[in-house]
Parts: structure tokens; C-alpha cells; sequence
């Protein structure tokens, strides 16, 4: 069974592998090239360049790139169904004695094709028009030889393991979302329900470091390369389906992910809100200090982006007199690395530090990379808005999508890593379950525990005792 080789071969330091092309001539027109890169081509032209032939077979760097920025000018399911329209019209597959040899020769081939397109994006085959696509041209393979037809069916069954698979992550998720509720009305209902907190779950800043890893990468792993363009997905000039894009808009695992990142703001928020005490509150914000050190040196810079975005909220940094009772030093160089100044210059120097590590790691403890998620999502919406799909001739801009892809396939090889650290079950419950404060409740907690400074604040404290706690 043929294997697809790691994402991190796929594309050099430049953008792309640069002599890609020199073996194949354009055969079937519409492709332009500039010192043998493809730069732009017609639609029908880059489908014709990802069916192969006997003899051409698709680099694997131009599979990913085209199967991930197709979607934005055709569905999946037609690209689909016109590669097995190419494969079996254009390779005489059809014909009642599709010469053995032939097909000995293409078979494979087009088996490589269809591996290659079901590990990398297997979620568009949760579209039954995919599946049974898939399924005929397989079939058609399958049907001139007995090891073909053994491949073939690990090909299927390793896709419906995936979805399977992804499936049972999102009742999981659906579970979570719809046992959370809001702590204050916890609080109000059962006071003596949430007398933990983090720290007596678990006191060790380095263990809690490692349980935050686990949730991140195991999110990271279900995110689909495919959302991040059907994230920014718009009306292609010209399409005239007016109705194609409204089921292509699948990005709930992406979606998921970043609703991870503000419930750990909210969390750590909440947890350095809730002390009655000024010291335990001091005591609370120094062990997140050393939380998000810990998950710094890891590699996890989500957990550490959430983790300063919670101290940073303002119903905690007003806290003046709490604050003056911890020691920020170690919290000073974690805001400096990742200060948003210059375009985050000191988080892309400290990533590109920890990319660096993972390409040489002999473990999975150093090849941990979990990038600034919000702010991959930023650069990949920027690198979409500032150049256009499509050329003045009518020409998919392929350049632009080197680039996109280049930036997707580097998330794809962090998100393949195994967590190394041992799960520990009270802890990750705790974290992904413990009712958190909204943010008015943050706002009263804060209030209650150092009172309003102006009349602004004391305007806001008197209206959320009233609605909150139905005080006057």
C-alpha cells in the first residue's frame, strides 16, 4: 500500500518545491508557468493536472495545494466527480476489456490519488455524493485484480475509521457544551457545589501545563485542513450557482477550538476572581504565572496566549491591590513574548524557535508546536484578502495558493504530534467541565472583592447586584 510521505517534506523553505514541473510538458493547455513553476491555470486545466496518466503522477505538493483551494470554485463533490470521469473515460476504463496491462499500470496511480485525498481531507467524504464516487472508481480499479481489490477496501475502511472517529469527538463536544453552565448560577443554587478550585485539584503548575497540552492537541488533531478555507469562503465571480456555498461554511471543529481558547481565558479569570481573600487571589494569579511559563517552554503558546488574555481581562487587572501583592517579574517576560507589538515579532521569532526544534526532535516531547491559533487564522484570512482568487484573464491565481497552502501544511504536521504526557483524568475534567463566570459575573466577583474606584464603576456594581444576585 503506498504511503504518503510527511507533510514537512512538502514544501522547502521558498514556498514550494521548485522543479516540480519540469517533468511533465503542458499536454493539455490553459497552464501558465514561470521558470518551471505553475503560477495560474484555467479551472478545467489544474483538474486535468491532478488526474494521473500512465505515465504522470501529480506531485504531491500540487495534490494538497489543489484539494485544499479548490473548494473555493467548485464542491468537492464535482471536482470528485469529474477526476473519476477522467480517470475512467480518459484511461479507457470503461471498456469492457480495459486492456489488463493498462491498467495494471494506471490502477495504482489513481489508488494513490484516492489515499492521498482520503487521509488528508477525509471530511469530505461525510458527503454520501463523495462516498459513492469513491466508491465506483474504487470498484472500477478493484475489478481487474485481487490485490487491488485488497487495497482498495483499506482504503475505505481506513476512511470510515476517521469519520467514525470524528463523529464520536463531536457528541463528546456537543456533551461538554451542553453540561456548561454559568458558575454564579451554580453559586446561587448550591454555594457549598464549588468550594474547589484549580489548585486543589492539582497544585503542580507543570502538571496542569501538561493536561492543557493534551486538550489542545487532541482539538488541533479533529481540526480539517479544508476549514480554514471554507472559513473565509466567498461567491466566485464565475459561478453561477447562487446556492453552492451555503453548506460549504463546515468549520465547526476550527470553530470549536477557538471557543477553547476563551473558555481557558474565562476560567483563569474566574478562578482568580473568585478568593474572598486578597492573598489567595495573589496566590492564584502566581501559580497561572507559572502555568503559562510551563506552557511556554512546552511549546503550547494557545494555552499561554489564554492564559495572559484572562489576566488581562479588566475585571482582573483592575485589582489593583492584589496585584501589588504578586510578583510579576516571570509575568512581565511572558507579556513581553507574546506583546502584539510588530506584528507579534517576539511570538514569531519564539514560534519559528520551536518549529525549528520540532524538525530536529528525537522525541514528541520537543516536537510539540501549538501555534497562537487566533492568530494563524488572522494570517491565513489576511494572506486570502490581499490577493485576488482569480487573475483578470479568467485564471485561478495558483501563486497565491502555494503560499496558503505552504502555511496550512506547516498546522498540519504540528497537529500530527501524540501528546507524551500522561492524561490524567481529574484534572482534564476539571478544566474542560467547571462552570466559569460570564463576564458580568467576573465584573461583580471583582467589585465585590475591591470595590468600584469611580462613579462609573459604582453605577455598574449597583445595576449587576440588582440583575445578578437580585440586590439592591
Amino acid at each position: 500500500m503506498p504511503q504518503t510521505p510527511p507533510f514537512a517534506a512538502m514544501f522547502d523553505s521558498s514556498g514550494y518545491n521548485r522543479n516540480l514541473y519540469q517533468s511533465k510538458e503542458d499536454s493539455c493547455g490553459g497552464l501558465c508557468y514561470h521558470d518551471n513553476n505553475l503560477l495560474s491555470g484555467s479551472l478545467e486545466a489544474l483538474i486535468q493536472h491532478l488526474v494521473p496518466t500512465i505515465d504522470y503522477y501529480p506531485d504531491r505538493t500540487y495534490i494538497f495545494t489543489f484539494l485544499l483551494s479548490s473548494r473555493l470554485f467548485v464542491h468537492p463533490y464535482e471536482l470528485m466527480a469529474k477526476v473519476c470521469h477522467l480517470c475512467t473515460e480518459k484511461q479507457r476504463l470503461v471498456e469492457p476489456a480495459a486492456d489488463k496491462s493498462r491498467l495494471r499500470k494506471i490502477a495504482p496511480k489513481i489508488l494513490q490519488l484516492l489515499t492521498e485525498w482520503t487521509e488528508t481531507f477525509p471530511y469530505d467524504f461525510r458527503d454520501e455524493r463523495m462516498m459513492r464516487n469513491l466508491k465506483e472508481l474504487a470498484h472500477r480499479i478493484a475489478s481487474g485484480d485481487e490485490m487491488y481489490r485488497k487495497n482498495v477496501q483499506q482504503v475505505i475502511q481506513s476512511l470510515i475509521r476517521k469519520l467514525a472517529s470524528l463523529s464520536q469527538y463531536e457528541e463528546v463536544l456537543a456533551k461538554i457544551t451542553a453540561s456548561s453552565t454559568d458558575r454564579l448560577t451554580v453559586l446561587k443554587t448550591k454555594p457549598q457545589a464549588i468550594q474547589r478550585d484549580i489548585v486543589t485539584i492539582c497544585s503542580d503548575p507543570y502538571m496542569v501545563a501538561q493536561q492543557l497540552t493534551h486538550i489542545e492537541l487532541e482539538r488541533l488533531t479533529y481540526i480539517g485542513p479544508q476549514e480554514f478555507v471554507q472559513a473565509f469562503v466567498q461567491k466566485d465571480p464565475l459561478d453561477n450557482d447562487k446556492s453552492c456555498y451555503g453548506d460549504r461554511k463546515k468549520t465547526r471543529n476550527l470553530e470549536a477550538y477557538v471557543e477553547w481558547f476563551n473558555r481557558l481565558s474565562y476560567l483563569v479569570a474566574t478562578e482568580i476572581c473568585m478568593p474572598v481573600k486578597k492573598k489567595h487571589r495573589a496566590r492564584m494569579i502566581e501559580f497561572f504565572i507559572d502555568v503559562a511559563r510551563e506552557c511556554f517552554n512546552i511549546g503550547n503558546f494557545n494555552s499561554l496566549m489564554a492564559i495572559i488574555s484572562g489576566m488581562n481581562m479588566s475585571p482582573v487587572s483592575r485589582l489593583k491591590k492584589t496585584w501589588s501583592k504578586v510578583k510579576t517579574a516571570k509575568f512581565d517576560i511572558l507579556e513581553h513574548q507574546m506583546d502584539p507589538s510588530s506584528n507579534f515579532y517576539n511570538y514569531r521569532t519564539a514560534l519559528r524557535g520551536a518549529a525549528q526544534r520540532s524538525l530536529t526532535a528525537h522525541s514528541n516531547r520537543e516536537k510539540i508546536v501549538i501555534p497562537f491559533f487566533s492568530l494563524l487564522i488572522k494570517d491565513i484570512y489576511f494572506l486570502n484578502e490581499g490577493c485576488a482568487n482569480r487573475l483578470p484573464s479568467g485564471h485561478v491565481n495558483f501563486e497565491k495558493f502555494w503560499e496558503l497552502a505552504k502555511q496550512v501544511s506547516e498546522f498540519m504536521t504540528w497537529k500530527q504530534v501524540e501528546c507524551p504526557f500522561e492524561r490524567d483524568r481529574k484534572i482534564l475534567q476539571y478544566l474542560l467541565t467547571v462552570p466559569v463566570f460570564s463576564e458580568d459575573a467576573l465584573y461583580l466577583a471583582s467589585y465585590e472583592s475591591e470595590g468600584p474606584e469611580n462613579h462609573i464603576e459604582k453605577d455598574r456594581w449597583k445595576t449587576l447586584r440588582s440583575t445578578l444576585l437580585g440586590r439592591v
